[in-house]
């Protein structure tokens, strides 16, 4: 039987939705080895990828249970899903970022 009206997503259709309307404000986690100035080289290096300073009030902090590891929330407002993939991608290049969300 066949519905009248826009295809269902899911039914195999060519179109492809993005998850995330954008502009959006999107939360990056990072995370790496609890050690001094760790939260500040991250907000820096979001500085430089998103051209223009990010506030310490769009960061957050969360140590690891045993203290060892730390992660960093960074709320940023990113305006397409080509720029989202590049951060990612400069994300993975960066030797003291041990893992990311």
């Amino acid at each position: 039987m066949k519905k009248d009206g826009p295809q269902d997503p899911s039914a195999g259709g060519d179109e492809k939705k993005d998850l995330i309307e954008y502009p959006s404000v999107y939360a990056f986690k990072v995370m790496g080895v609890q050690e001094p100035g760790f939260a500040e080289y991250v907000r820096q290096l979001f500085s430089r990828l998103m051209g223009t300073e990010i506030s310490p009030d769009s960061l957050h902090e969360q140590p690891s249970s045993k203290g060892k590891y730390v992660s960093v929330t960074v709320s940023v407002y990113l305006l397409s899903e080509e720029h989202r993939r590049a951060i990612y991608a400069q994300l993975h290049q960066e030797k003291r970022i041990v893992y990311y969300l």
